[in-house]
């Protein structure tokens, strides 16, 4: 089953070239993508079973045997985030369908979106089975390149400005990450992951201590650590809502799968591990403090997905099986529920027209389903028992505990009041979007636009039709006017009176009640969940196993 391997990589790139060639078939290039995610998700689920129980899968492709040709490795770990990667993926193109993102843009060219997306995806995919650090580069330039495109969907001056800040960055994590190839290119005389993690130990420790602090960075400005994160939550804010909530479940996902394995295969000995845990308090403590001090829904989560990064770089950094498992099992667990939240303020923006907390009120009222929606992953994120977000931070804390350090019980202490402080942040956008009644003036004049600071970004919103039951629309609550497809950016309706009911179209609430749905059923497989995260980071420890199964021969 080893030809299923390179299929994650070449069906995804092979649908963006044939959505391309279809220029302005939008039926079409819909239906291709989704097959294309269909097919990439039963992959990864076929590999995740096969993988779990016959071991590591290894690729040689075109027949080159490693070290000198491209390996393509498949391993629990890269099994679990290929198949919990698809599922997003997969979700959020559903999510972006129902939403118009692709279909209704005026100010983009139909043609790019979907083609974009699955270049994305592919970019994504080939980041957790790249068997080589140039392979991993190139996986990470599709993604740059891919995400730059959605960012600025549209072209409006405040994308451009966020984009430009995001590619930027991003060039400068990918010239220090080149740079670093190189420079253990000429100190081992391979690129291959395997053959590094032999030759490694054999070089000065100086030298070591260089190349390792130039891979962490490179990889940690990807993974949004502090002090690299400034650039996130003024670019991810400013995108589409699926473009967001696709960008901070996934893409920094990417960067931490990176410092795992730079932590335990090619740098398998504790020798920043207190360096990755003062990075994972400071993280924790700066990124929750951001999001307390925010009135913008989408800000506030872009500071929260930093501040739980720390949470995953917290585990990598105790150097312990017990802790590399709980930052897998967490890392899994972010991936789907920080999503869900920012699928939530989509429907949000859909709503109220603004995801700005000092606009918002009274949608409790107006759309109760949609205040559930955002109550269940707001509660999980926060840790509140019996939820995978409190699970994974229990088995954080417990590995911490027993590792023993000062810095370890530092740790776990940052950890407590970042998930005390992101409950608080949360529930204060509960209490001023959802329970609180709408603001006056806002009640005064619903027709009016709300002045946001990215107003000026949104498309025109189409006038209101009314629609029956069988329009393949969902009632939240009473019987109200609604739109077709809402425009790029989730974006502006006209702000709704005190008591006025909403309805919601279907698609647009069954994909997000089945994000918000798969977020709980991770409480419910919790425990084989994190039985499998465990078998994946025992064998993350154990870098002779990985060495063998690529090049053939124990270390």
């Amino acid at each position: 089953m080893t030809f299923l391997a390179p299929l994650l990589v070449l069906v995804p790139l092979l649908g963006a070239a044939v959505a391309l060639g279809l220029l302005r078939h939008q039926k079409l290039q819909r239906a291709i993508t989704v097959a294309v995610l269909v097919i990439a998700l039963a992959v990864a689920a076929t590999l995740m079973v096969l993988v779990d129980q016959h071991g590591t899968i290894v690729v040689q492709v075109g027949g080159w045997q490693a070290p000198y040709g491209i390996s393509l490795v498949v391993d629990r770990l890269s099994a679990l985030l290929l198949t919990v990667s698809a599922s997003v993926l997969l979700l959020v193109l559903l999510f972006s369908i129902g939403q118009g993102l692709a279909a209704d843009d005026g100010e983009a060219p139909v043609t790019i979106f979907y083609p974009t997306y699955l270049v994305l995806a592919a970019g994504v995919l080939d980041s957790f089975i790249a068997g080589d650090l140039f392979n991993l580069y190139v996986a990470f330039e599709m993604l740059l390149v891919a995400s730059y495109v959605l960012i600025t969907l549209g072209g409006s001056e405040q994308r451009v400005r966020a984009g430009t800040t995001y590619i930027v960055t991003s060039l400068i994590a990918s010239a220090l990450f080149l740079s670093a190839i190189g420079l253990v290119y000429g100190a081992t005389g391979t690129v291959n992951i395997a053959q590094i993690s032999e030759r490694m130990a054999g070089l000065p420790e100086h030298v070591q201590l260089l190349l390792h602090t130039m891979l962490l960075i490179g990889f940690g400005i990807k993974a949004a650590v502090f002090p690299l994160a400034f650039w996130l939550p003024d670019s991810y804010p400013t995108a589409p809502a699926p473009v967001t909530a696709v960008f901070a479940g996934l893409l920094t996902k990417v960067g931490i799968y990176a410092i795992i394995r730079l932590e335990t295969i090619i740098f398998p000995r504790p020798q920043l591990n207190t360096v990755l845990l003062v990075v994972a308090a400071l993280t924790m403590v700066v990124g929750v403090l951001g999001a307390v001090s925010q009135t913008d829904v989408k800000r506030l989560l872009s500071f929260t997905l930093i501040s739980h990064i720390g949470f995953m770089v917290m585990g990598i950094g105790l150097g312990t099986v017990a802790g590399t498992a709980a930052a897998v099992f967490y890392t899994v667990h972010h991936i789907v529920v920080q999503t869900t939240l920012f699928l939530v303020s989509g429907l949000m923006e859909r709503v109220g027209g603004t995801t700005s907390t000092r606009s918002l009120g009274g949608l409790l009222k107006a759309t109760p389903l949609l205040a559930a929606l955002f109550l269940v992953p707001a509660f999980n994120l926060g840790g509140i028992p019996p939820f995978s977000g409190f699970i994974g931070k229990l088995g954080l804390f417990r590995a911490a505990a027993e590792s023993g350090s000062p810095m370890a019980y530092v740790t776990i202490g940052a950890g407590v009041v970042t998930s005390l402080l992101t409950l608080y942040a949360l529930m204060r956008v509960w209490d001023a979007a959802f329970w609180r009644p709408k603001p006056a003036a806002e009640a005064a004049a619903p027709h009016a636009s709300v002045a946001e600071p990215h107003e000026h970004l949104r498309a025109p919103e189409p006038a209101p039709v009314t629609r029956s039951e069988a329009d393949g629309s969902v009632v939240a609550g009473g019987t109200v006017t609604v739109t077709d497809a809402a425009p790029v950016s989730g974006a502006s309706r006209p702000s709704l009176g005190t008591g006025e009911k909403v309805r919601l179209p279907r698609m647009l609430v069954g994909v997000t009640t089945v994000a918000v749905l798969g977020s709980v059923a991770l409480t419910v497989v919790a425990g084989p969940l994190y039985g499998y995260a465990t078998r994946a980071a025992a064998s993350l420890e154990s870098p002779a196993s990985y060495v063998q199964a690529v090049l053939g021969s124990a270390p």
